[in-house]
């Protein structure tokens, strides 16, 4: 079946507008006429940032796991399986670990530097390995992956963190409040700059010799996407932990109906992504009301499910 834009964008209004209303504590459209009531008051801390920070999570990892399949010109590649996230979740432990009092923004630089290391450090490998089978690449990526989480969990033990470090980057929407989200709003410039090198982001994804025939800066258009995917995977980790298979599974399903235009296919990547995540957050809240699974659990059942049913299928088409 062809999804239709408006069908994606219809989808997210209707799941947006049901999150808004669905929590331990009931609240209904006409509680929020009464502008002086507790409801209102949750509705505009809570209920409302939680909303946001799902879209801007939503769109920011799918584009991201878009930019990154159409480079590394494997369709099973993505932060999850290329150790992106794992890299960013590394230089956030170490910020926090070896660096007392560290700030916000410290975490941040940590975290990005070291997702931006893993990434280009993941894209090498492909470039040396010989076999470059479609489900060989993202198996690597796993295992490159599990090293760094590895190192990031002996860290943790050594600094006896390991409990805390765990929780933090256990990916859930419960605690984000007004004030604890904004930064995911780089989402959306990530994604306009996404849009804007679309077309060189294909070139570049056929190889660097195909690309520097057509004049195409090779290597300045890799790294302005490796940026746009760190920047991406730290942001979400540091706000709202780790989201599994959402880079993954959102641009291969889009691509399903809609084929490689890599411009054509964002903003269906952007609209799918987001009623995909919005979908898993309020089974995820609703499943064992009052009280709610972490919305990591969710998507990685689900996603991982996708993704078994992608790997069964092969390589007629991965290709």
């Amino acid at each position: 079946m062809k999804l239709k834009l408006w069908m994606l964008v219809t989808a997210a209004i209707v799941l947006s507008f049901v999150s808004l209303f669905i929590g331990a504590i009931d609240i209904t459209p006409k509680d929020l006429l009464d502008f002086q009531s507790d409801e209102v008051e949750i509705f505009l801390a809570s209920r409302l940032p939680r909303l946001m920070a799902i879209i801007l999570t939503g769109a920011g990892m799918s584009i991201a796991g878009l930019i990154m399949q159409t480079l590394s010109r494997n369709k099973f590649v993505s932060p999850t399986t290329s150790g992106t996230l794992d890299a960013a979740k590394l230089g956030i432990v170490i910020s926090m670990v070896f660096f007392t009092n560290v700030t916000y923004m410290e975490k941040i630089i940590f975290g990005f530097a070291c997702a931006l290391i893993g990434t280009f450090i993941f894209m090498r490998l492909l470039d040396r390995i010989k076999l470059k089978d479609v489900i060989f690449v993202p198996l690597i990526g796993i295992m490159f992956g599990n090293i760094i989480s590895s190192i990031s969990t002996f860290i943790g033990y050594e600094a006896d963190v390991l409990q805390n470090v765990s929780s933090f980057f256990l990916g859930s929407f419960t605690l984000v409040v007004s004030g604890r989200y904004e930064l995911l709003y780089v989402a959306v410039p990530a994604i306009i700059l996404a849009y804007i090198f679309a077309n060189k982001f294909m070139v570049a994804g056929m190889g660097e010799d195909f690309a520097k025939n057509l004049g195409l800066s090779y290597k300045t258009v890799l790294n302005i996407g490796l940026i746009l995917i760190a920047i991406i995977s730290t942001i979400v980790v540091l706000t709202v932990g780790s989201i599994p298979f959402l880079g993954l599974i959102v641009p291969n399903l889009v691509s399903l109906y809609l084929g490689d235009n890599l411009r054509k296919v964002i903003p269906h990547t952007v609209a799918l992504g987001v009623v995909f995540l919005l979908a898993c957050d309020i089974v995820s809240r609703i499943i064992v009301a009052p009280y709610e699974i972490p919305v990591n659990t969710t998507v990685a059942v689900i996603g991982s499910a996708i993704f078994l049913v992608m790997l069964f299928r092969g390589k007629a088409y991965a290709k």
